[in-house]
């Protein structure tokens, strides 16, 4: 038979590295706020893949998009954009 541990949201908070340290070594835990089981806490399996696709690896290439050339300087545009002519 399987006992797992129940522990309120404030016990996982203050005593983190204690309750890490006791995942490591397999056990289990039910997380509870206010009395209410809202979160499981066990330890990752061999088996199991956390491996996950990164948002920057599927970014768009922008060095193909072509660049604007302005024959204006900055400091003129803003002067205008600013209403200071």
């Amino acid at each position: 038979m399987c006992w797992v541990k129940t522990i309120s949201q404030r016990e996982l908070r203050n005593d983190n590295a204690v309750v890490m340290r006791e995942v490591e070594q397999g056990e289990t835990f039910t997380v509870t706020r206010r009395g209410v089981p809202v979160a499981r806490l066990a330890p990752v399996g061999v088996e199991e893949d956390l491996r996950c696709v990164r948002p920057a690896s599927g970014r768009p290439v922008y060095s193909q998009t072509p660049r604007l050339r302005v024959d204006t300087d900055s400091a003129s545009i803003l002067d205008e954009l600013r209403g200071e002519r």
